[in-house]
């Protein structure tokens, strides 16, 4: 399986923690802040039941900036062959 060398941003990192530190942040979000974090500084990659939760994410048209921003960056660092 062919590794994604992409890491989380620090803008994308900062965003990520606010998000898990709102107490109004949806569930989504909070979950795709964490993916994110994880993959901060590591050699991580999305798997496959978190890409299916970021894509779903920016196909909704009532997810928030927020929660796109953090799905796509998700995305990025999912595996390729995926």
């Amino acid at each position: 399986m062919p590794n994604n060398s992409k890491q989380t941003s620090g803008r994308i990192a900062t965003l990520a923690s606010e998000t898990l530190q709102d107490n109004q942040s949806s569930k989504i979000s909070r979950s795709l802040a964490a993916s994110a974090l994880s993959q901060r500084n590591t050699s991580h990659q999305t798997g496959a039941e978190m890409e299916d939760l970021a894509s779903r994410a920016l196909r909704n048209e009532r997810s928030s900036e927020t929660t796109r921003e953090l799905a796509a960056s998700v995305l990025s660092q999912a595996n390729k062959k995926r």
